[in-house]
């Protein structure tokens, strides 16, 4: 059966399953007890089937969430045994952490030792990407403390005795030294992921500054290291929505539906505070920088419907280098701010990762000062470093930093049923923020053409096409 045919199927069964749970649940019509649940689990068995046909992890992972639900809501003692699923996908996240965040950094900052050559285009472009990061981080933290999505979930039945629900009593001096490691093995066995961030920044500096006969055997290894665990995310993600389904099953089954009603929350407030960002930030810089906005828009267009679609900037990336190209912003600068905004200027996940950490510790009923705040989503931003490429990395970087902040994990798990809706959002913005950067490179540096005619596309395919290799 052709999907055009089963999709019209699967909505109505959806909508007669839920017609018939809210007639039962107010005593309307005297149906039987058990005909909202056959009806429920007959729509889940024919969006399963249509599932194995999509063959899409993003897809799998919406029907996961609806079964595990179901589970949780139908069988709520059976349902609490499956939070090993979960745990399963935790501890295989966790594994990614280190090495990736490692990885990325020494190849996005040692992999870049010619911005001597580049000279203040490069320093620009950095300075650029860190303002408008902070702004995006900062709009995230004021929407969430705004919203207030994580607070009222019901805590009853989650294991306190094995979560750590409460903040560590640091001084200055003890948050100073935290930050720095004294012995890398262990920071990596503690899932100190700062003090991971800090000795890849070090050591990316060090490597930077080696002769280049010694410097690329290691740059070679971090960028085969980086490749090969943006791989194994991948492999691991194969199993999100097994973990998806065991979590959702074990928060219904032991909170109900209460917590579902805060991710749902948490998803208006992060495309409330996703389109606030592109109004208060992305469109000023815009017209500061004199971009031709109907121009640049008409030419996003394309690769931010590709970032949204994947969920993976990095597929969006050969277009989006053709698109900016295609305005007037010269190849060479193209060449060099795209990539290393990739690594360095991920607006969309600054903004997602400081609304879900502040969320985590809304939902675990934790108050954290504006100061402990800052910290944490500054954390977060150096982590998310160089990771726009492997969907859904954002959570994996969210896990690392909440349980070294001493922050419980089975909040994250309420996020992970709607990630997939979030990260289309994040990733979209990511994107339309790097093709601004660079367009607002070029005109800082003085060489956007304003009146540049775009050659035909068959033109733009046939050049090099190694620009158009993402940068990691």
């Amino acid at each position: 059966m052709k999907f055009s045919r089963i999709v019209p199927v699967v909505l109505l069964l959806l909508v007669v399953a839920l017609a018939l749970t809210v007639l039962h649940a107010y005593n309307i019509g005297g149906l039987p007890d058990a005909a909202p649940t056959i009806a429920r689990w007959l729509a889940l068995a024919v969006l399963i089937v249509y599932a194995t046909q999509r063959r899409s992890i993003t897809f799998w992972i919406v029907v996961s969430m609806f079964v595990g639900a179901e589970i949780g809501h139908d069988f709520p003692v059976q349902a609490q045994s499956l939070k090993v699923l979960s745990d399963v996908f935790l501890r295989l996240v966790k594994t990614i952490i280190a090495p990736l965040v490692f990885a990325t950094l020494v190849v996005g900052i040692a992999g870049h030792a010619d911005l001597k050559q580049v000279g203040k285009m490069g320093i620009k472009a950095l300075v650029y990407f860190e303002v408008v990061t902070t702004f995006a981080l900062f709009i995230g933290l004021a929407a969430i403390n705004l919203t207030k999505a994580g607070v009222g979930i019901s805590q009853a039945g989650v294991d306190v005795a094995a979560e750590k629900l409460q903040t560590v009593e640091q001084t200055t001096s003890d948050i100073i030294l935290h930050i720095f490691p004294e012995n890398i093995a262990k920071s990596i066995a503690e899932g100190q992921v700062l003090q991971v961030v800090v000795f890849a920044i070090i050591f990316a500096i060090g490597l930077a500054m080696v002769h280049g006969k010694h410097r690329r055997p290691m740059l070679e290894f971090a960028e085969s290291l980086s490749e090969v665990m943006f791989k194994f995310t991948n492999v691991v993600m194969f199993f999100a929505p097994i973990g998806v389904g065991g979590a959702l099953a074990y928060t219904v089954g032991k909170m109900g539906f209460a917590p579902l009603l805060n991710a749902f929350k948490l998803l208006l407030t992060l495309y409330g505070a996703l389109a606030a960002f592109l109004l208060l930030v992305l469109v000023p810089v815009a017209l500061i920088a004199r971009i031709p906005l109907k121009r640049f828009i008409q030419a996003i267009a394309e690769p931010v419907s590709i970032a949204f679609a994947t969920t993976s900037s990095e597929a969006a990336l050969p277009r989006a280098m053709e698109a900016m190209e295609s305005i007037g912003v010269p190849r060479r600068v193209v060449a060099f701010v795209m990539p290393t905004g990739y690594s360095f200027n991920l607006d969309g996940t600054t903004l997602y990762l400081s609304l879900a950490a502040v969320f985590v510790a809304q939902a675990a009923g934790i108050d954290l000062s504006l100061g402990q705040q800052l910290v944490m989503v500054f954390t977060l931003m150096l982590t998310s470093k160089g990771v726009a490429g492997v969907p859904r990395a954002s959570l994996v970087i969210l896990l690392a930093t909440v349980a070294s902040f001493n922050l419980p994990s089975w909040p994250v798990f309420i996020i992970l049923g709607i990630d997939a809706l979030m990260d289309m959002a994040r990733t979209a913005v990511n994107v339309i923020g790097n093709c601004l950067a660079t367009a607002v490179v070029a005109r800082w540096e003085g060489e956007f053409i304003d009146d540049y005619v775009a050659p035909p596309i068959t033109e733009l395919a046939e050049a090099d096409s190694s620009l158009a290799q993402p940068v990691h």
